[in-house]
């Protein structure tokens, strides 16, 4: 069963590595927490049903994997500082600066969203899960997803336009 998952789940890593950065904000840790949630997919694919959404599924797998890290940081005790991490890359010419500065402007605003607002946005607006699938992901109603976004989006927007 792992072999019928296997090219669809490649497919799927640079999305997962994107959602895995929203929740965690670190490069290395999102490559770690992909790479383990692929692991659990693997391990666990007689569990996925044939002709529903493979990439809802993976991202629920990701996202528990996220949880139970958390929790093992909470009992551990351990923390990472993610003020720490740039990553510059240099591209000459206004328009990439400019596009960069404004895409800055964004994650800074995504950032400061409460993280279920940032997850909401994330699987809906970026990964393009309907609101049903996202509520599915993030075990939460239905409602509580639409309420989520809608609130996520009017504080962007108040965000990005003071700024």
């Amino acid at each position: 069963m792992p072999a019928a998952i296997g090219q669809d789940l490649v497919a799927l890593l640079p999305r997962l590595r994107r959602f895995a950065l929203v929740l965690c904000r670190s490069p290395s840790l999102a490559d770690d927490l992909v790479q383990g949630a692929c692991e659990r997919a693997l391990a666990n694919a007689e569990s996925w049903t044939p002709g529903t959404r493979f990439d809802a599924w993976m991202f629920r797998i990701l996202r528990n994997h996220w949880i139970d890290h958390l929790r093992r940081l909470k009992a551990e005790g351990m923390t990472e500082d993610v003020t720490t991490h740039r990553q510059l890359m240099g591209d000459p010419g206004e328009g990439p600066l400019l596009s960069k500065l404004a895409l800055t402007e964004v994650q800074r605003a995504i950032e400061q969203l409460p993280h279920e607002q940032r997850e909401v946005l994330v699987l809906v607006c970026v990964e393009d899960l309907a609101y049903r699938e996202a509520a599915e992901v993030l075990g939460v109603p239905l409602g509580t997803v639409m309420s989520r976004l809608a609130r996520a989006r009017k504080r962007l927007v108040e965000l990005t336009v003071a700024a």
